[in-house]
């Protein structure tokens, strides 16, 4: 008899996809009740993984699914990730008339099928939950139907994501005819080096992983989906996807493929290097805040993946660290964005932070210490999620990598100083307006009490994650 226990988180997210959408249907105008249901389902699910034991180390359905401390703690992460976006855009999609009552249905199966990839254990397994997080996401790309961009930008995306998961697909297919399965363990037992199909279906799944972080040479879509999409939607898209990515990342190279590295650690780094340089120079030519981000992130998942390329439990444990501070400092952006609103009307263009300072002190002071953190300053919480990945790089002797990623953050502190430019030295627009959402006040206070003070005290995080040890 399969033990439950440890599902009952997947289980009950289910269920409450069912019941909110029994009670859309059957109750007219309850979006706003839906909205709320759903960011409690989502504390309920967060409850229910802290129940059990954070270091639990089971294997349920012949070894497909696993459950141990690095997929409980992401699983965490994407959680309050998604408690977050869910409470800061509240306001948002009201204003922006898309509080219908499939939009937080439709976010709760995306992180559904985010959960069940970082659990997954077996390519078959991480395949269904890869195709339930991005159905849902085509649909929130374009939720916005009277608005052209937001159209497009879930065409763009829509076609795209289908070339990357054919791939995706195919790599997981040449695997499975190599060696005989698609079971992670059972795979690593087969690994054959000299297997030039084993080699060309890890080059496939490392593309398809590397469109869903966004990574160069596969980030075109990224720019225009977070430009086109709701604000609510690019904020979902920046963090959550990443989380869950990144965990598959780890579980695909470092369990089957780890016998191999010679073959993929190469590969990693080139995206590392590609995606480190290109979105810290393709940023400064930008005029919109949301394009600008996504940029950044760009640049971001570059630093995450040099991490993962150094092979070692450190560079593994120097990743999940940068992503988990890196949702965190996004959040907090995306909080600042939602606050740019005058008449009923959303700003997201540079310009409109101009002078921003003189009428909204507060809220300038947070961008401030945001844009910071994203530079690398120090002691910002950015600084030390950039010193922990430069850590383990050298610690391995990669000095090429390092090098080139300092240069990139040197590059990229020039946008964003330029924004703080704009906010304290242009002069001075029309005021925004200052009545916020509770969710909203509180996702930002959160972000920015965190990045500010996290030189405080940065043991409990580290000591956290140097207990995720894979190899």
């Amino acid at each position: 008899m399969i033990n439950l226990n440890f599902i009952y988180s997947e289980i009950f997210i289910c269920l409450a996809i069912m019941i909110l959408l029994i009670i859309g249907v059957f109750k007219k105008n309850s979006s706003y009740l839906i909205y709320n249901l759903s960011i409690l389902s989502l504390f309920v699910c967060l409850a229910l993984i802290l129940n059990f034991p954070i270091d639990a180390n089971v294997e349920l359905f012949n070894n497909s699914y696993k459950i141990d401390y690095l997929s409980s703690f992401m699983k965490i992460l994407l959680i309050l990730s998604g408690i977050f976006v869910l409470l800061s855009s509240s306001k948002y999609i009201q204003i922006v008339k898309i509080n219908k009552i499939e939009y937080p249905i439709l976010v709760l199966s995306s992180i559904t099928g985010m959960m069940v990839m970082i659990s997954s254990n077996d390519l078959i397994l991480f395949y269904i939950g890869l195709e339930l997080q991005s159905l849902a996401l085509y649909v929130l790309a374009s939720f916005n139907r009277d608005n052209i961009l937001s159209s497009e930008s879930g065409l763009k995306y829509f076609v795209l994501s289908a070339l990357s998961s054919g791939l995706l697909l195919y790599g997981c297919s040449l695997i499975y005819g190599f060696s005989g399965s698609t079971n992670f363990y059972l795979i690593a037992e087969n690994v054959n080096k000299d297997s030039y199909g084993l080699t060309f279906g890890i080059i496939f799944i490392i593309t398809g992983l590397a469109f869903k972080i966004s990574a160069v040479p596969f980030h075109m879509w990224a720019p225009d989906v977070y430009e086109g999409s709701p604000t609510s939607v690019t904020i979902f898209f920046a963090i959550l996807p990443k989380i869950a990515a990144l965990t598959v990342f780890i579980r695909i190279l470092y369990v089957p493929f780890l016998n191999i590295i010679d073959q993929w650690q190469i590969i990693i780094v080139f995206l590392s290097i590609a995606s480190m340089l290109f979105g810290a120079i393709a940023a400064i030519g930008q005029k919109n805040l949301k394009r600008l981000i996504a940029y950044s992130s760009i640049s971001h998942m570059g630093y995450a993946l040099a991490g993962l390329s150094t092979g070692t439990n450190l560079g593994i444990q120097s990743s999940i660290t940068y992503i988990s501070i890196y949702l965190f400092m996004n959040l907090a952006f995306f909080c600042c964005l939602f606050m740019l609103r005058r008449d009923e009307k959303y700003f997201e263009n540079i310009e409109d932070l101009s002078g921003l300072s003189k009428n909204h002190p507060i809220l300038s002071f947070s961008l401030l210490i945001v844009l910071f953190s994203l530079a690398g300053i120090p002691p910002l919480v950015g600084f030390f999620a950039k010193f922990y990945i430069f850590t383990s790089v050298v610690e391995q002797s990669m000095y090429s990598l390092a090098i080139i990623g300092l240069l990139s953050t040197v590059i990229a502190a020039f946008y964003y100083l330029r924004i703080i430019k704009v906010i304290y030295f242009d002069p001075e627009k029309e005021k925004y307006e200052k009545s916020h959402s509770i969710g909203l006040k509180i996702s930002l206070a959160f972000s920015t009490i965190f990045i500010l003070f996290y030189f405080i005290y940065p043991s409990p995080l580290i000591e956290i994650i140097e207990k995720i040890n894979i190899i």
